[in-house]
């Protein structure tokens, strides 16, 4: 059931025309518990339209028909699907719009950011596309002379994807491009939040020449209790998580049962370092990247902003002026700069957060206060002199919030920046390049942002270390993590 939205006159689209029930085995089907799941608009709180809510047995029915359509699509010659995944990434391009409408519209994120999204998510096909004839393997001579050794990379099986809600296109291609590239076939679980973009790339996956059963989409209220099913059938051999840390602790105790290969891009906790010698502007500009970007909620957001003495005060000021001045109010607005959260737990959380610094001395600059009215509003807000061991310092923000803590010496800012369990990414910005090199060799981090405040890429390896994760996504890596490596001893 749909309810006339009262957004209705900006967007450009019809909202009954997009696909909500299962995709399972190429059919869209209601779901065997009956139920449907709300999709709210942050921007107002209002209800969308429902999705299926998928139970038990529709995840198994999922898992089903990815194995059937697996030995079929593992032998598809890799051309044939290099072809079919350039097809995706043409169509998201030639919808680019409507897309980036319907991100806005179920995220709440500022159109901006919902059509950066499209591109990037678009981007993954394309790479991955290339990727696929290019999946090379290896043969060389035993040392003792007595065989070759010839390797292999096959695709690893059934694939169960789980996203969230904070990019819901590109959290799926990033893990669905190189699943099709490498042979596998998969179900994807996106966040009960945000589903209505992977429905619609599910339509138009569909339409480029995906074969039926080769990517399947269910949402479901009982998350754990499907996950946790389908890593317990043994056709299902891989798991790709992008969320919290606590959830994927979870899953790597699920996945441990049957022995499950596990992808996992974890929470984050991004330092951003400002030496005395860098270039303002330029650590401004990354800054407003690092931060704002999706309105903060990435895991990529910088957490802890550590400017160095000398510069503290001047790059405060000019933060505190730049997000002050930002636009706030519904994605889909094309004047908005930073549109709602998620949730009303979301602005709580991160309401929370700043009052727990500001108590504990810390400098309110500009924002800080939850605006009234409908929608899941938080404004951009700047705090300085943070405690070290304030709970902002400690937990991934997920809002627009930038703590600043100033620093004195090189080491200090590497100890204080590495204090932590993540290290998805980090940012450093000096005009000293020697000196940026050597910090980011010391920062134990997966990913240096060196004088960018961007630097996801399909091109690159995504992940981090320690608790951000295992194995990489994007690059060449991506399509590895979807392969088995097989090695055979032969004599001709």
């Amino acid at each position: 059931m749909t309810i006339k939205p009262t957004f209705a006159s900006q967007i450009s689209f019809d909202i009954g025309s997009l696909p909500t029930d299962l995709h399972i085995g190429g059919q869209w089907v209601e779901g065997s518990t009956g139920k449907r799941i709300d999709v709210i608009d942050p921007s107002t709180g209002a209800v969308i339209t429902s999705v299926a809510d998928a139970g038990i047995d529709d995840a198994m029915a999922a898992v089903a028909a990815a194995h059937r359509a697996g030995p079929a699509w593992a032998a598809t010659a890799p051309r044939k699907r290099s072809e079919i995944l350039r097809r995706c990434f043409e169509l998201m391009i030639e919808r680019k719009d409507m897309l980036a409408e319907l991100i806005s519209l179920e995220n709440g994120k500022a159109l901006s950011d919902a059509q950066g999204e499209v591109a990037y998510a678009a981007e993954f096909f394309r790479w991955f596309s290339e990727e696929a004839v290019r999946l090379n393997g290896e043969i060389a001579t035993a040392p003792s002379g007595a065989n070759r050794i010839v390797v292999q990379q096959q695709p690893i099986g059934v694939a169960v994807l789980v996203t969230p809600w904070n990019f819901p296109a590109a959290m799926a291609t990033r893990k669905i491009g190189p699943a099709l590239a490498a042979g596998c076939t998969c179900v994807l679980k996106p966040a009960t939040e945000t589903p209505l973009t992977a429905y619609a790339l599910a339509a138009l996956y569909a339409e480029a020449g995906v074969p039926d059963g080769v990517v399947n989409v269910i949402t479901t209220s009982r998350s754990g209790a499907a996950v946790s099913a389908m890593l317990h059938d043994p056709r299902v051999r891989k798991l790709s998580f992008t969320g919290s840390t606590e959830v994927g602790r979870k899953l790597l105790h699920e996945a441990a049962d049957t022995v499950i290969s596990c992808s996992m891009e974890l929470g984050g906790n991004a330092p951003f370092i400002v030496f005395d010698d860098a270039d303002l502007d330029a650590a401004i500009e990354g800054a407003m990247i690092a931060k704002m970007r999706n309105g903060g909620e990435a895991c990529t957001a910088a957490n802890r902003f550590y400017v160095q003495e000398g510069i503290a005060e001047a790059f405060s000021v000019k933060l505190s002026e730049r997000m002050g001045a930002m636009k706030v109010g519904p994605g889909y607005d094309r004047a908005t700069q930073c549109g709602p959260l998620i949730n009303r737990d979301a602005v709580e959380r991160v309401s929370g957060l700043v009052d727990e610094a500001v108590s504990r001395g810390a400098t309110l600059r500009t924002g800080g206060r939850q605006q009234s009215g409908d929608g899941f509003y938080f404004p951009p807000t700047v705090i300085s002199n943070v405690a070290a061991d304030a709970a902002i310092t400690r937990e991934e923000i997920f809002g627009p919030i930038a703590a600043i803590t100033t620093f004195g010496t090189e080491d200090e800012v590497i100890a204080a920046a590495n204090d932590t369990e993540y290290g998805l990414i980090a940012y450093v910005y000096t005009r000293d390049l020697g000196r940026g090199f050597r910090v980011s060799e010391r920062l134990e981090s997966g990913m240096i942002g060196l004088n960018r405040g961007l630097a996801s890429d399909p091109a690159a390896p995504f992940g981090g270390v320690k608790q951000s994760g295992l194995g990489r996504e994007g690059a060449h890596h991506g399509i590895l993590e979807f392969c088995e490596t097989k090695y055979i001893a032969v004599n001709w």
